[in-house]
């Protein structure tokens, strides 16, 4: 865990101003490795910071992602989680909890990247790479036996 002042600069660098809310909803996702929604973050953050609304959760979770401080990800039809992990992983939601996990195999993923890469016609620019994976989680398949 960083300190409020490193999760500001890390804003800074990314050329966003630290405001009070914008430190507090970075730092929300960067500890709780939940890969929350808008309105997971805003539930969370609300009642320590009144003045909190959704749409700035939404605008400022929108404006990370723009500057590559988070990532998004669409592992459901209809909403949006956020995750402060931008090294090259793996999402894995478990159908029956809803639970998301990180996978990470830096080299087993690197190279289905770069599979990817070679199948897609060259005139096409790719910057991003995002495989989900759906099944149960290790307590809900143990339930299914």
């Amino acid at each position: 865990m960083m300190n409020d002042t490193a999760y500001a600069d890390r804003i800074t660098e990314k050329g966003i101003r630290p405001s009070v809310q914008r430190v507090a909803i970075y730092k929300f996702v960067c500890e709780h490795k939940i890969h929350p929604t808008v309105d997971t973050v805003y539930t969370a953050l609300s009642p320590k910071y009144p003045t909190l609304s959704r749409t700035t959760v939404y605008n400022t979770l929108h404006l990370f992602s723009e500057q590559n401080l988070v990532q998004t990800i669409k592992i459901e039809d209809d909403e949006l989680r956020y995750d402060a992990d931008m090294t090259p992983h793996l999402h894995f939601k478990c159908v029956k909890c809803g639970k998301v996990i990180d996978i990470f195999d830096t080299e087993t993923i690197s190279s289905f990247n770069e599979k990817c890469l070679t199948i897609v016609p060259k005139e096409y620019g790719v910057f991003r790479i995002q495989t989900n994976i759906w099944g149960l989680c290790p307590d809900c398949n143990n339930q299914a036996k």
